[in-house]
């Protein structure tokens, strides 16, 4: 709560924190990104298509939305209460980092490289055949149409996709450290980026 012209406001966070919201899974980096936003929450786990349907039931007040229902939440006749890219890049001016690849440390560096190549490679030709990779991906959009799919491709196949650079890089250290901070990782966190 804050105090404004002598009165006390809830905030968004103040709201969230009295929800219980469906979440897509506890070992997603949108749940922790979440943690990061508002601390400790009551939660239930639903698949992540089945968020808006858990609202809709009363089984949870709001969600925690990824993947295509961050484009049709509008539509579906809910609407945003706070967008945790916008509130993580304002608050430490970096990207939110969602996903990525990972491989075993124990894998020989040279056969790392090589996988890093082979899916750098694929990226690649994705970005430069998009309409081919639009309408290949038509029968896994879930009935979002190419315009709405052409979109959330480009949220999660690009420039950061291809080579996270030193400024992903450092959104990772940030977002895993803080969370390593706050006690939701507890194991050590020893990052190494494939080159």
């Amino acid at each position: 709560m804050r105090r404004e012209h002598g009165r006390w406001i809830r905030t968004k966070t103040d709201l969230l924190r009295s929800y219980v919201i469906a979440v897509p899974g506890e070992m997603t980096s949108a749940f922790l990104a979440l943690q990061l936003f508002l601390g400790k929450f009551d939660y239930v786990v639903v698949p992540f298509d089945k968020i808006f349907d858990a609202i809709k039931s009363g089984r949870a007040d709001a969600g925690l939305i990824i993947h295509e229902g961050q484009l049709t939440y509008a539509q579906a006749g809910f609407e945003k209460i706070v967008d945790l890219g916008e509130w993580w890049k304002r608050e430490t001016g970096l990207p939110l980092p969602l996903g990525g690849n990972v491989v075993r440390k124990d894998i020989p560096p040279a056969v790392r490289h090589d996988l890093s190549e082979i899916i750098r490679e694929s990226i690649d030709y994705g970005l430069a055949h998009r309409n081919d990779a639009v309408r290949h991906s038509l029968t896994y959009a879930r009935n979002i149409g190419s315009k709405l799919t052409d979109k959330f491709i480009g949220m999660y196949v690009n420039e950061f996709t291809r080579d996270y650079g030193e400024t992903g890089r450092e959104a990772i250290r940030k977002f895993l450290g803080e969370a390593g901070d706050k006690g939701f990782i507890n194991v050590p966190i020893n990052l190494e980026f494939v080159e």
